[in-house]
């Protein structure tokens, strides 16, 4: 019989002592903390440095997820192909490279909104690369039973970054240019490459005489996805929301400087005290599955989530009366709490249920859906922004967000207490 204590025996079982997912957890840390840097510094430095109309910065937004749309669906089965861990760290290189650039531009004078844009196309289709084989890669290296473990701490790392790196930047931005600040985003990719380049996880390819048509192999990822009733309606769950919230998210950075008269500091400390929502939200999302069901939990944070991103246009309306800042952090604290307890359920439900094999193009149709409404959602609030006005324009989205939760709501997801497993019946 053991004498180790139980606490301790489970202590051990933490992904905390899995060495190559250290190494995934550390990469993905930096990578997490420059891309919350670039976010936040890149339409602040578009807006307040190039004078950036709507319409220009709904091109902007729409560029950063344009590679969702077009390379998408293919980017899964070139994934299923490749080394996971080259794929990665390939990817890191890239979205460095893409930054060098824009540093090198703004030294010599020569910087401008299109080669923002320009910038923002490389650096999303790079991101298509490395968002599918991640999300592709954690349940080879941890195995399924610590997938849920495994996909709450990378969402916490990501949330820690979204706490610390606006606050940071924000900061920053008072004392040095946002140019000097985009190259320490360069230095941030080439550490999480390095990190990433330490696992030594070795990985199974699929044999090059075993390789079907490419068209045929998309066609399988995107037929698991539409094929499973309660997949599909998340997909189509996520997919409208993201098309609504990106009609927003094209605007806020001129919602918040220009109609509301924050400056770049106070913006970015909104989004870092926002963003402690979504680290909330990662520590407790298991808790929160057990506690509404890990069914029940999706339908549940959709709504929440598109309730709480309504405060944003109503910051506005209640400026007189409630400093705008305050209104913009607990719309931003709960939205963030809602959206990540809700990918927490519904990315792990999708990890299990598909076979290993088909992990990467499942991932990149579901990339492909639901992402793939985001440039659209970013061109549409850049010209709703020119046409009806920035305010406005955040109504429209918040509305859109809060319906977008519809196919969810209305599924059998409301009665179930357990998602299903591969193999299982659900239980109510």
């Amino acid at each position: 019989m053991s004498t180790t204590p139980p606490r301790t025996a489970r202590r051990r079982s933490s992904l905390a002592f899995h060495r190559d997912f250290r190494q995934l957890w550390a990469g993905d840390a930096f990578g997490q903390f420059g891309a919350q840097l670039t976010g936040l510094v890149l339409p602040i430095y578009a807006v307040t440095a190039l004078q950036a109309t709507p319409w220009q910065m709904g091109a902007l937004t729409a560029a950063e997820t344009a590679a969702f749309l077009v390379i998408g669906l293919p980017a899964g089965a070139w994934v299923d192909r490749m080394r996971k861990r080259r794929t990665l760290v390939v990817a890191d290189v890239v979205r460095a490279a893409a930054l060098a650039v824009v540093v090198a531009a703004a030294a010599t004078g020569s910087v401008s909104i299109p080669l923002l844009i320009a910038a923002a196309l490389v650096i999303s289709g790079a991101t298509v690369f490395f968002d599918v084989a991640h999300q592709s890669y954690v349940p080879g290296l941890v195995g399924l039973d610590h997938v849920v473990e495994g996909n709450a701490k990378l969402q916490a790392t990501q949330s820690v970054a979204m706490v610390v790196a606006p606050a940071v930047g924000g900061a920053l931005l008072r004392v040095i240019s946002a140019p000097a600040l985009i190259a320490t985003t360069v230095g941030t990719y080439l550490l999480s490459a390095a990190f990433l380049g330490r696992i030594r996880h070795e990985e199974t390819l699929p044999r090059r005489e075993d390789r079907r048509p490419l068209r045929t192999e998309i066609a399988e990822g995107l037929q698991f996805v539409v094929r499973q009733p309660l997949l599909r309606r998340m997909v189509a769950c996520t997919s409208l929301s993201n098309l609504a919230g990106s009609i927003g998210g094209a605007l806020m950075v001129i919602y918040a400087l220009r109609v509301l008269g924050l400056d770049a500091a106070a913006l970015g400390l909104v989004f870092s005290l926002s963003a402690a929502g979504g680290l909330l939200g990662a520590v407790a999302a298991e808790r929160m599955a057990r506690w509404i069901g890990e069914a029940r939990v999706i339908p549940v944070s959709a709504v929440a989530g598109g309730l709480t991103f309504v405060l944003n246009p109503l910051a506005a309306v209640l400026a007189d009366v409630v400093p705008a800042a305050a209104v913009l952090v607990v719309a931003g604290f709960g939205f963030s709490f809602w959206v990540v307890v809700y990918n927490v359920a519904q990315v792990s439900f999708r990890q299990r249920l598909c076979p290993p094999a088909l992990l990467g193009r499942m991932n990149a149709s579901v990339r492909f859906i639901v992402w793939g409404t985001m440039p659209i959602g970013g061109l549409l609030g850049g010209w709703l922004g020119t046409a009806v006005g920035v305010t406005t324009s955040l109504w429209i989205s918040a509305i859109g967000m809060t319906l977008g939760s519809l196919p969810v709501v209305l599924s059998p997801l409301r009665y179930l207490t357990e998602l299903p497993r591969p193999g299982a019946e659900p239980s109510a």
